[in-house]
């Protein structure tokens, strides 16, 4: 019989299958036209958690998992995603998370400073809210100067919060910040009899959160992104909570360590009580380190604008470290043009500079965890 030629359609034509599964190779991928945008607000175990619809009489919460052509790609709090599939948000449904949309900005770190490997932190935020206690623990300005150096390199505003001042005068730790544009907020435990906003210690024991506090730092955060950032046991959740009224948990100080306790195990993204929309708390999970290997040096150098013009003198070619010959850093501070606190910035920068990573794990085992 002859082959019949003229009608073939699809069902005429044999398809090898592929060996590795049950579906024939394509190049085609699904446009998703039909997907809906969400924010995600905390990832847990491969599962991703985002608003829907927000604030809108439809918002609601959608739990996804990744699809498989984005396993490499990070996704995190602060993300906007295109989800299609079950995105009802109903009990025991769930919705596959299909494309990362553009960012605006992200917050990243590696582990150290000669990890090539970048991890991201958070996205879309617009400021940086880095949270040190006066005392217990006591502050390292290397934590500081390195979440400043992060906030900058993506774009993000920086601001200091200080608690615990009552404890300590911060003041020799804010000296070597004056000669930035850095927003600070102090705050001091207010006294069980005074006006405050009541928190709770992890001994369960009621505490008052510096109203004043508060307020100064709610007036920075009316219709943006903000991360929450620092050390286990400086406050912060306990911050977060009055901010937001929610019942993160807080952890105080080791008596022995003099660290923090881990409190936070992922970033979660909350609303801003009483706030206008797109106001948004991300409360961050513990890092033990904060590593700059992504940032060039280059742009480390920018982040400290009362340095910088120093290296104008600097012959070519200068790195700008402790080893450096004739680097015009050393003149630029010996001549007060970086201010009292010249000499101990300078060797900040150049801890940062010199990308040593035993520098960089003893500042990690002074700190001991962020949270």
């Amino acid at each position: 019989m002859p082959r019949r030629t003229d009608s073939w359609d699809e069902s005429d034509v044999r398809i090898r299958p592929n060996k590795k599964g049950t579906r024939p190779r394509t190049k085609d991928r699904p446009s998703h036209d039909d997907a809906v945008t969400g924010r995600i607000i905390t990832v847990d175990r491969g599962r991703y958690t985002a608003v829907v619809g927000e604030d809108s009489g439809d918002e609601r919460t959608v739990i996804a998992a990744r699809a498989r052509e984005l396993r490499r790609n990070p996704v995190v709090a602060g993300d906007f995603v295109s989800l299609v599939g079950d995105v009802s948000g109903d009990p025991n449904t769930l919705a596959r998370l299909v494309k990362i949309q553009d960012r605006t900005t992200l917050l990243r770190r590696s582990a150290d400073d000669t990890d090539p490997v970048e991890r991201a932190v958070v996205a879309n935020a617009d400021q940086l809210v880095v949270v040190v206690a006066a005392a217990n623990p006591e502050p390292r300005t290397g934590f500081i100067d390195r979440a400043l150096v992060a906030a900058y390199d993506a774009g993000i505003e920086p601001i200091l919060l200080v608690t615990k001042a009552d404890v300590k005068d911060p003041g020799e730790l804010l000296s070597n910040y004056t000669h930035l544009d850095l927003p600070v907020i102090i705050s001091r435990t207010a006294d069980l009899k005074a006006s405050g906003i009541d928190a709770r210690s992890d001994d369960g024991l009621s505490a008052r959160l510096d109203s004043d506090a508060v307020a100064a730092l709610r007036a920075h955060l009316g219709g943006k992104v903000t991360v929450m950032l620092g050390h286990s046991g400086v406050g912060k959740s306990t911050m977060v909570n009055a901010l937001t009224g929610a019942e993160r948990a807080t952890g105080g100080v080791n008596a022995v360590t003099g660290r923090g306790r881990h409190t936070s195990s992922s970033a979660l993204a909350l609303r801003l009580a009483d706030a206008p929309p797109g106001s948004w708390i991300i409360d961050t999970p513990g890092i033990r380190s904060f590593g700059l290997a992504h940032v060039d040096p280059d742009r480390i150098l920018r982040s400290f604008p009362d340095l910088s013009p120093g290296t104008d003198d600097c012959e070519r070619g200068c790195k700008h470290t402790a080893t450096a010959v004739n680097c015009g850093l050393d003149a630029w501070v010996e001549d007060g043009h970086a201010g009292p606190t010249g000499e101990a910035r300078l060797a900040s920068l150049r801890r940062l500079l010199g990308a040593d990573p035993r520098m960089e794990a003893q500042e990690a085992k002074e700190l001991g965890s962020i949270s």
